[in-house]
């Protein structure tokens, strides 16, 4: 009876080797896919370290950076501002006007929302002092915004401080801002 299991055993010890064999196959399979996983990860948070080190130098900067506060826009006429940075205090006597429109050319003004600074009152404002389109502000000499920001009333000095006249020059070519996209998608609220 015992003279049959030599071969039983060898069998036996057969399958256990294959067994084995199998085992360490497969193990190395999921440990190389794991493995590459890892290394992938690995990677994407060294450049998630190396883009928060940026930001942090950033912010370092921005701390370490002397800004001058912003400040409030005057409510009524404030004879003691120099808005323009001419050195010539604000008055309305400042500057030469610039040439206004009794109306929109065409029936149809520009939508000088899409100026970042300029509101639905400032658009009014802008509107009643006969500027409608951003051609015209685009052409504004710098003379001709001292006049425009004195006479701005509650916002004086508003046409320097947000620089209508660089963004009126890329909206009256066609071009748009980063503004005028919000704007546009409906991102601002007036």
């Amino acid at each position: 009876m015992f003279k049959e299991w030599g071969f039983l055993l060898s069998e036996w010890w057969i399958l256990l080797a294959l067994a084995a064999l199998l085992g360490l196959f497969v193990g190395w399979l999921i440990w190389g896919r794991s493995r590459r996983q890892i290394d992938t990860l690995q990677a994407q948070l060294n450049g998630c370290r190396a883009d928060l080190d940026e930001c942090q130098a950033d912010l370092d900067d921005c701390r370490n950076a002397k800004i001058a506060p912003i400040a409030a826009p005057a409510t009524s006429v404030d004879m003691s501002e120099d808005y323009d940075g001419d050195g010539v205090v604000e008055g309305a006597n400042e500057g030469t006007r610039p040439e206004a429109l009794d109306g929109p050319r065409g029936g149809v003004a520009d939508d000088l929302k899409q100026i970042k600074g300029v509101g639905k009152k400032m658009e009014e404002l802008c509107n009643k002092l006969g500027f409608y389109h951003f051609y015209q502000i685009a052409n504004w000499t710098p003379n001709e915004v001292a006049w425009v920001d004195a006479n701005l009333e509650g916002f004086k000095g508003r046409v320097s401080r947000d620089k209508w006249v660089a963004q009126a020059k890329i909206l009256a070519a066609g071009g748009s801002t980063e503004f005028s996209k919000k704007v546009e998608g409906g991102d601002v609220n007036y």
